[in-house]
């Protein structure tokens, strides 16, 4: 009996031995092994140099530059606490907050149960050298990058700005930096040593290591004499004419580039986190409105692209306003012109003029042509935060939805949507892609009117500039094909007659244009009409541009 009981307590403790070690080597064999390894190896992540932004002359607009982070090994210091705080404190912040440096560095150096500790990140060289001045033995630095914008505000949403991740790495956000963020951050490396159960490398260790690669820098087209006219008229026009905001861009229409982008107000991209959120977006790829009449010069080119007006084509609907289903058009200054031809309609920004036209194309045409421009579609610009609506199914437009789209009502686009559009006609009836960066090779071009169309809405362009609403603000002699826009906000269901966005869209020198230029203010005070503040502020930033380029008058 005793024998029987002592086999079957050998048993059971071999079973129990035997599962004991199934559950280790087996289940669990994996992740011990992986702690051990940890035990006897340790590994140093090598960040990668972010790429630098650069102006097409080859100035920075973002660049990386070497700071250190400042670190105490706590059982290595060589001077009492409170003293090395005193010493180091002014180094680090302004005199009023000397004080609350120095308690804050204490309470850092005076943690229990920690042996490295980090005491400020983004130490730049002279302070670095100042620090090291004072010999303190157990204050140490590590190399650590900075993101660095040399133009400050300047830029600010055209570039975006670098920020920690959710793992804590620096990553991209909105604008170039978003856009080509991996391009940008390259790939990190690593060193691997073994070392002892205290940590301490093993002179006899294996190493492995692998090299980080460095970011991609990035060229961009944008010209900074250019970028700077634009940044600086840009926040005198908003303060001349008490604008809730504004944005210009400038760009090439035969190729796209982008060359200036400007929004205001701005933020700091180096102190991102100091600024509201919502400064961050770009209002020139974020932002939807409804465009108002700087939309009709879209509308107007697909007419006479599908010959269905010609620009002495009259119009005979023109002696006053029209009664639409259970609506009335009306002309903005309640002004009608009876037998208007369609170059009349377009220097007279006639409403009544618009929905004529687009009785002529027809539901289904209007949205063929709409859809050929681009509206209702993302221009896949190289930016990141690009905002898109798009165009109501075809089959459930009414005669309403027909003449209020001729005049850019209920129709939802971005600024650089317009400006591509507007390039159609500039550049003899091509489509183009916007680009910010001479690297990008996403370049097309699609034709989508014919040359003749686009000389037609071309010349009655350059009428509405010398004779339209804005005829004041025009330059004479310089041949500028251009239109304005105001368009009121909708807000609850309703037009806002007080509050507008104001536009002007414009191409110089009209035959063989060196820029397109659209010029937005939103909410303006001093007028709501566009003729009134964003054409002045258009020619404003023209006149630069016209002696840049070397654009001179034609008599």
């Amino acid at each position: 009996m005793r024998l029987k009981i002592a086999a079957f307590v050998f048993f059971l403790f071999f079973a129990s031995v035997s599962v004991r070690l199934f559950y280790w080597q087996i289940v669990k064999g994996k992740e011990l092994s992986q702690e051990a390894s940890l035990q006897y190896s340790g590994s140093k992540k090598i960040e990668a140099s972010r790429g630098n932004i650069y102006a097409n002359d080859g100035t920075w607009l973002a660049v990386t530059r070497t700071n250190w982070l400042l670190f105490a090994e706590l059982p290595k210091l060589s001077k009492p606490t409170n003293e090395i705080a005193n010493l180091i404190a002014p180094f680090l912040v302004p005199q009023e907050d000397i004080l609350i440096e120095i308690d804050r560095i204490e309470k850092i150096l005076n943690r229990d149960g920690v042996v490295w500790v980090p005491i400020r990140h983004k130490i730049t060289a002279d302070i670095k050298e100042k620090i090291e001045n004072l010999r303190i033995t157990g204050l140490g630095f590590e190399t650590e990058e900075n993101r660095y914008y040399p133009e400050g505000s300047s830029s600010a949403q055209l570039l975006g700005f670098v920020g920690k991740n959710d793992e804590g790495n620096d990553t991209g956000y909105f604008g170039l930096e978003g856009f080509y963020d991996i391009l940008l951050s390259g790939k990190s490396g690593y060193i691997q040593r073994e070392k002892d159960l205290r940590g301490v490398p093993l002179l006899s260790g294996g190493v492995s290591e692998m090299t980080s690669l460095a970011g991609t820098d990035l060229i961009t087209f944008i010209d900074k004499r250019i970028q700077n006219s634009i940044e600086e008229k840009l926040k005198e026009g908003i303060e001349k004419y008490g604008a809730k905001e504004g944005s210009v861009v400038v760009m090439d229409p035969f190729t796209g580039k982008i060359l200036g982008m400007s929004s205001y107000p701005s933020y700091d991209p180096a102190k991102y986190n100091e600024f509201d959120g919502s400064l961050y977006r770009n209002p020139v790829i974020s932002d939807t409105f409804e465009p108002g009449s700087v939309f009709k010069i879209v509308v107007m080119a697909a007419a006479l692209d599908a010959k269905v007006v010609k620009p002495d084509t009259i119009c005979d609907i023109c002696t006053g306003p029209l009664k639409v289903d259970k609506y009335f058009i009306e002309t903005w200054d309640k002004k009608y012109y009876p037998d208007s031809t369609m170059r009349d309609v377009i220097v007279h920004s006639d409403n009544v003029g618009m929905s004529f036209v687009a009785q002529k194309l027809g539901n289904n045409l209007l949205y063929d042509y709409l859809d050929k421009f681009g509206i209702g579609k993302a221009t896949n610009i190289d930016l990141q935060g690009e905002s898109n609506i798009s165009l109501r199914k075809k089959w459930t437009w009414n005669i309403v939805d027909l003449v209020t789209a001729s005049f850019g009502q209920g129709i939802a686009t971005t600024p650089i949507q317009i400006i591509r559009a507007a390039s159609v006609i500039a550049n003899g009836g091509y489509l183009i892609t916007p680009k910010v960066v001479e690297n990008n090779n996403s370049f097309t071009k699609e034709k989508i009117i014919s040359e003749d169309a686009s000389q037609k809405m071309t010349a009655i362009m350059v009428d509405a500039a010398s004779y339209g609403e804005s005829k004041w603000t025009n330059l004479k002699g310089f041949s500028v094909a251009g239109k304005t826009g105001t368009a009121q906000i909708p807000i609850s269901g309703h037009y806002d007659a007080e509050k507008t966005i104001a536009s002007f869209v414009g191409f110089a020198p009209a035959n063989n244009p060196k820029f397109i230029m659209l010029v937005t203010l939103k909410e303006p005070q001093s007028s709501q009409w566009a003729s009134e503040t964003a054409a002045p502020l258009w020619y404003s930033i023209a006149k630069d541009l016209f002696n840049y380029f070397g654009i001179q008058p034609e008599n």
